[in-house]
């Protein structure tokens, strides 16, 4: 049951990255925007940079290879995203404010599901605290 469980969630966190990952290239033009109303600097640079850390980290999670990295590497970029495109405490013309909160919220726990995984990972393969 633990195998299986872990297992599930592995594969959940993987394709929860993987999936906006593509889209941060096939819906370049609204993934700007969302960015430049946020006031991010260097748009295309980090868009790409983000597309393809969500799309290599998620294969090597799905194949669970590097796990415990690709877990770390992803918890940071959900707390870089957290801070600069959820960041309800500031106002931007036509982002709602209490959407953003929901979404940073929502992205803690999806940040502490993938520190948990590193956790997992580094356990099974005998790393210590």
């Amino acid at each position: 049951m633990q195998s299986t469980l872990s297992h599930t969630g592995r594969i959940l966190l993987a394709l929860y990255f993987l999936f906006p990952g593509i889209m941060k290239f096939a819906a370049w033009d609204m993934h700007v925007t969302l960015m430049e109303t946020h006031k991010m600097p260097v748009v295309p640079a980090l868009l790409v940079l983000s597309g393809i850390i969500q799309i290599g980290a998620s294969f090597c999670i799905l194949a669970n290879r590097h796990v415990a990295i690709c877990a770390i590497i992803l918890a940071g970029m959900v707390l870089v995203i957290n801070i600069n495109l959820h960041d309800f405490w500031n106002v931007y013309e036509g982002v709602n404010a209490e959407r953003e909160t929901q979404n940073f919220v929502k992205n803690l726990g999806i940040f502490a599901g993938l520190l948990l995984l590193a956790s997992m990972n580094l356990k099974q393969n005998g790393v210590g605290d």
